[in-house]
């Protein structure tokens, strides 16, 4: 299986992405420039967290239309897998390949700590070896606050869209445990054909036990287990 990490003027995630699927995982993977228009067989496309641009406009606003975007449409259209993190999940909504979009923090500060994540829905090839187990993950944002209008919410909700929401160690959802201020705790969602994903949390961030955590790892685990080739 090939990974292709995409990078953007501002990216600053796509080094950590890079080393856990080619250092831990010991798969394939290599890094797409933003002016690229040739995927270069990739398997699976993942955009990192970071500045993309900046965040000049609004977070993605401007990297929505670098050359290689018209690819990533092209291949999520056809089926194939996308998986955004923090940045690359506010890209992916600015796209449209994800519903809903991403605002500014409640408190108007840029977070960077460790949250705890619950599963809601297990049908999906980033979730489906987690079950109910609640993870911890780092998030590192500062538009981070996922919003969807009343219908887009009951989409979702419908759908089983809803991949991750903000909790606490118990893993229950509260008020508390919402560190942006996001609509219903949402952490991350999926398309509705369940090939594209994204999440705010950084897994690649707690895929080393180097940094006393596995727990995103078990995404990445997770993903490899369904699509493998």
């Amino acid at each position: 299986m090939k990974f292709g990490v995409v990078v953007f003027p501002g990216s600053n995630c796509d080094m950590d992405m890079v080393y856990v699927l080619g250092s831990i995982l010991k798969k394939k993977v290599v890094k797409l420039w933003h002016k690229d228009t040739d995927l270069q067989e990739c398997d699976f496309i993942i955009l990192p967290g970071g500045f993309s641009f900046g965040d000049y406009l609004r977070s993605g606003a401007i990297a929505k239309f670098s050359p290689i975007m018209k690819e990533i449409i092209g291949f999520a259209n056809a089926g194939g897998f996308i998986m955004g993190i923090c940045n690359g999940f506010q890209i992916l909504c600015e796209t449209g390949l994800l519903p809903g979009a991403l605002l500014h923090n409640t408190n108007h500060k840029f977070i960077c700590k460790n949250v705890h994540l619950k599963t809601i829905s297990e049908d999906s090839i980033l979730t489906n070896m987690i079950g109910e187990k609640t993870i911890k993950i780092p998030i590192a944002h500062g538009e981070g606050r996922y919003f969807a209008d009343k219908k887009g919410i009951e989409d979702i909700e419908n759908n089983d869209q809803i991949l991750f929401k903000y909790c606490n160690e118990k893993g229950e959802v509260t008020t508390n445990s919402n560190p942006n201020g996001s609509i219903k705790n949402i952490a991350g969602v999926c398309n509705k054909d369940r090939n594209v994903f994204g999440m705010m949390p950084h897994p690649e961030r707690a895929s080393d036990i180097e940094l006393k955590s596995l727990n995103g790892r078990k995404l990445f685990e997770s993903i490899l287990s369904k699509v493998i080739a």
